[in-house]
């Protein structure tokens, strides 16, 4: 009685164990666009990410990045510039999950377009001026907004396309964390309308529901990625 029992027990034991590691076991989130497999790894040039250095070589300029204080150039079509420090710009980020950008708006109606960051969530804090900000949901959209001033904080969800509109008569200011060292940004004209090569006019004019002269009209523009 008694060894059976325990042969029970330890069968159970190594039931729950063994189903502990299933549900513990995960693809790692993705830090690039993709990563085709390739079989010889000399020939390989990411491992989903970056490689890692030594850690004794490591130095503290690894860490440090230098320029957050400068205003970016918003002399551009949509009034803005983004200053995002990932991991190609600062390689201690490597590994770590986060990154971070500074967003400058020129005065009323600098716009960073309407973009989704599809390996991270953003947090956003304005520290000068006030700005009008949103994100759209997954299906059925669902659209949500709202105005910040200085100190106020918003939060895009991960892959959403959300957008920060200046609607002050001076220059804006936000900082931005992001949930990854390599969020990636798509921008939603640029993508649609701007990609190389281009989508078929076909496919957009039914999406659309636009004649095709609108559509080709939109290819021709030139779209800022930012």
């Amino acid at each position: 009685m008694g060894g059976a029992y325990q042969l029970q027990v330890a069968a159970t034991f190594l039931l729950l164990a063994a189903i502990a590691s299933i549900a513990a076991a995960f693809d790692p989130s993705p830090l690039q666009d993709f990563c085709v497999a390739i079989d010889d790894p000399k020939l390989g040039v990411f491992v989903n990410g970056k490689f890692c250095n030594d850690p004794m070589q490591a130095k503290a300029d690894d860490f440090t990045f230098s320029g957050l204080d400068r205003a970016g150039n918003t002399s551009n079509a949509v009034g803005s510039n983004v200053t995002l420090v990932n991991v190609d710009r600062l390689k201690g980020l490597n590994t770590l999950g986060i990154s971070l950008a500074r967003i400058d708006y020129a005065p009323y109606g600098g716009l960073n377009p309407p973009h989704t960051h599809p390996r991270a969530t953003e947090i956003l804090v304005v520290v000068k001026g006030s700005l009008y900000v949103g994100f759209v949901t997954s299906n059925p959209p669902k659209l949500l907004t709202k105005t910040l001033n200085v100190g106020d904080v918003f939060v895009f969800p991960i892959g959403l396309i959300h957008f920060q509109l200046n609607v002050a008569n001076t220059n804006a200011i936000a900082f931005a964390g992001l949930s990854s060292q390599n969020p990636g940004t798509i921008t939603i004209a640029n993508a649609v309308f701007g990609s190389d090569p281009a989508i078929n006019p076909d496919v957009l004019t039914k999406a659309f529901q636009v004649d095709k002269n609108v559509v080709n009209y939109l290819q021709k523009q030139f779209w800022p990625e930012n």
